[in-house]
């Protein structure tokens, strides 16, 4: 049996752990200033970790040895990623964190439709029904009555 820290299952919990911790410390953190400054702020925080953590594990690669196709989708991913997080904080600095985060991660159920359609990824009923379950849940956690 290999080390639980080389699941992806652990991974992907200790993410979404980060990502609570995130909407959180958000939510405080825009009380007083503009959401996109507040994203500025986040994003150069992560520039310097991640910078800190290639150099100091030797993950470094030279820039060169990354394909021109992996640039153009990382590129994408980056303004995805950036749009994403402007429009995330933008809605925490108007709703609750409680409510903006749900619907937030109805991304999970936007990848499982985007992997099947453009990634030819397949998922079996039970997994649909789960997204679906995914989808009324968030929507359920974000109604306000």
């Amino acid at each position: 049996m290999r080390p639980i820290f080389l699941s992806w299952q652990f991974w992907a919990l200790l993410s979404a752990a980060f990502a609570a911790l995130t909407a959180i410390f958000a939510k405080i953190g825009i009380e007083s200033i503009n959401s996109d400054f507040a994203t500025f702020i986040r994003t150069c925080v992560i520039l310097c970790v991640l910078a800190a953590i290639l150099i100091g594990t030797g993950q470094w690669q030279p820039l060169g040895s990354v394909s021109g196709r992996s640039y153009i989708f990382l590129v994408l991913s980056g303004l995805a990623t950036g749009a994403s997080w402007i429009c995330y904080f933008r809605a925490l600095k108007l709703g609750d964190a409680a409510r903006v985060a749900p619907l937030d991660k109805l991304s999970v159920v936007l990848v499982a439709v985007f992997g099947a359609a453009f990634l030819g990824e397949r998922l079996l009923l039970p997994n649909w029904i789960g997204v679906a379950f995914i989808a009324a849940g968030a929507v359920l956690v974000a109604y306000k009555g």
